[in-house]
């Protein structure tokens, strides 16, 4: 077994740091997931409503049904265009969805095509069309680097999930089509001074050595009258989540965050950033690990912790090593009992080692297979081998892993590479992120006037 498949014992909510995902476009397409709470008062609509807290309903109305297909602004959104957006999430999903979860889906894919259909709609109103070349050329682009096939491979995959090629080619026109609106409407006037750019510098070097954190989160907005149907939803999600679901996938369509467009990305921020419930839960997770539903103000958020790093210091997580490692695999049929012998055999011998010169020996005296890898990423391994890695020194061995099935393995350290201090981002691009981040912001809020305007018709 190669040092690569390693990673197969790694928990499957780690799928957020995977870009080959169904619902993941070309980096680029989508809005840039800067550092941001879902704490942000100037994309969040006017609540003051003045609704009494003692209120009757008049009429029936069951919260469950919901209209499949709609008219937006006189264009129609099909049961068909629903169902193969759909099919997209569900092949990113390792375990089967239930029906009432698919329901879910369905019901988000809608909310999800009508905005898409404003986006378009609204640059076509500036004049602003996507070249059908384009969309061609990054169709190519998403079938390569997403889901390595060519485009002809791709367009029977998408048919054989249930999907089609037009469905995809649609969001990716989408998103261009909304990318370039913002680029005449919206980013010519955002502005970040240097003074901006010089207080966060001065906030690095003074925080340098403070840990902070890369956090995916997928938010749920709940009010006092919806606050047990979301906490409901919010636990379905981590349920489906923990059974091998995207957590990418889940954030773009669940997400009310305006990091949904990037899979609820966070990008790198300190504790104090976020909302002090997040933060409390932030600080003991490790890294890989999921954690949810946490009621905030204003709703309910699952976080999940990417990566973990000291400001402006060397990050352990990306030394390159030199590996070597010893295998023995279990016959077919071994009981448990035998199984669990020879691993304990194994790891006596194994604790011998003393230096990767003295490894094959030992490694041939228990016949066990060996395998040698260097310039390997601490960050591309299994998160608890990558702890176990950066705490060893040269010529170390970790303990033994693995199963019955896939037999036991030691990993033995031959050398490490380790990184450079982090002189963390210059002036430049601390000043771009600043830009996105306010683009972003205004995007929400420029779509939200969309969807108020829009007339839009349930079928």
């Amino acid at each position: 077994m190669s040092l690569h498949a390693l990673n197969t014992f790694t928990i499957r909510t780690r799928k957020l740091a995977k870009t080959a995902l169904a619902l993941s476009l070309v980096a680029g397409l989508a809005l840039p997931g800067i550092a941001q709470t879902v704490q942000d008062d100037a994309a969040m609509p006017d609540t003051s409503l003045n609704v009494p807290e003692g209120l009757t309903i008049f009429g029936k109305q069951d919260p469950n049904v919901r209209r499949a297909t709609a008219i937006v602004n006189s264009e129609i959104i099909t049961g068909t265009d629903i169902d193969e957006r759909v099919a997209l999430i569900l092949a990113a999903n390792d375990a089967p969805v239930a029906d009432e979860e698919r329901q879910r889906l369905r019901l988000q894919v809608l909310r999800n095509l009508i905005d898409e259909t404003l986006q378009i709609q609204e640059a076509a109103a500036n004049d602003i069309t996507v070249d059908e070349n384009q969309v061609e050329r990054t169709y190519a682009q998403v079938a390569q680097q997403n889901f390595r096939r060519d485009t002809a491979a791709l367009d029977k995959y998408l048919a054989s999930i249930g999907s089609s090629p037009r469905s995809l080619k649609r969001q990716i026109r989408g998103e261009l089509a909304w990318q370039r609106l913002l680029g005449r409407n919206v980013t010519p006037f955002i502005n970040v001074s240097e003074e901006e750019v010089n207080e966060v510098i001065a906030r690095l070097k003074a925080n340098k050595g403070t840990e902070e954190y890369r956090i995916g989160e997928i938010y749920l907005s709940a009010n006092s009258q919806n606050r047990a149907e979301v906490a409901k939803n919010a636990a379905q999600i981590v349920q489906q989540l923990q059974q091998g679901g995207s957590f990418v996938a889940y954030a773009r369509q669940f997400s009310e965050a305006s990091t949904a467009a990037v899979g609820g990305d966070l990008g790198w921020i300190q504790l104090g950033q976020l909302p002090p419930a997040l933060g409390v839960v932030a600080r003991d997770m490790q890294v890989g690990q999921l954690a949810g539903p946490i009621e905030i103000p204003g709703g309910f958020s699952l976080i999940y912790l990417i990566d973990k790093r000291q400001i402006l210091t060397a990050n352990p997580r990306d030394a390159l090593l030199g590996l070597k490692q010893l295998s023995i695999a279990f016959p077919p049929g071994i009981t448990e009992a035998e199984a669990t012998r020879r691993a304990s055999e194994f790891a006596t011998a194994t604790r011998q080692i003393k230096g990767c010169g003295a490894a094959d020996e030992i490694a041939k005296r228990l016949g066990a297979t060996v395998t040698n890898n260097d310039q390997v990423p601490v960050r591309d391994l299994p998160t608890p081998l990558q702890d176990t890695l950066i705490a060893l020194s040269i010529g170390e061995a970790t303990q033994p892993f693995g199963s019955v099935k896939d037999g036991v393995r030691v990993l033995v350290l031959c050398g490490r590479d380790d990184p450079g201090v982090d002189g963390g981002p210059s002036p430049e691009q601390l000043m771009a992120n600043m830009e996105e981040e306010k683009v972003n912001r205004r995007a929400q809020i420029y779509l939200r006037d969309l969807r108020r305007d829009a007339v839009i018709e349930y079928n």
